[in-house]
């Protein structure tokens, strides 16, 4: 069971008050816009998103940077791949043209046994 506070109307009326007085008495000792501490702590509250903007404007360059760096780096991987490629492509088109140069002499020299033993019989 709970236990009845008796608190009366007039007692629960002065409390609010006394909350509303303590409130007001802690807006009333902020010291005022104009003062010379609250002005150097606004000076110095700019000066640190000063700051703060400067550092964020040079990670955004360094990673402008890096995307860049890394871009190019891409770049040049696929082009060196685009040559290998182009260059295993001209060595086995050589290839293929040895082979059948090769198959050529072949046939020849094989044409001349042939036209060699027709010539003796």
């Amino acid at each position: 069971m709970t236990i009845f506070k008796g608190n009366k109307f007039d007692e629960r009326q002065s409390a609010s008050a006394e909350a509303k007085r303590a409130l007001l008495a802690k807006f009333q000792s902020r010291p005022p816009a104009d003062d010379p501490k609250m002005l150097a702590l606004a000076e110095e509250r700019k000066a640190i998103a000063e700051a703060r903007e400067v550092r964020m404007a040079k990670r955004r360059e360094e990673k402008a940077a890096e995307q860049a760096r890394l871009a190019a780096e891409r770049e040049a991987a696929l082009a060196a791949e685009a040559q290998r490629r182009k260059e295993e492509e001209l060595a086995a088109q050589e290839a293929a043209r040895a082979e059948a140069l090769l198959k050529l002499k072949q046939k020849a020299a094989r044409d001349a046994r042939y036209a060699a033993r027709k010539a003796r019989r």
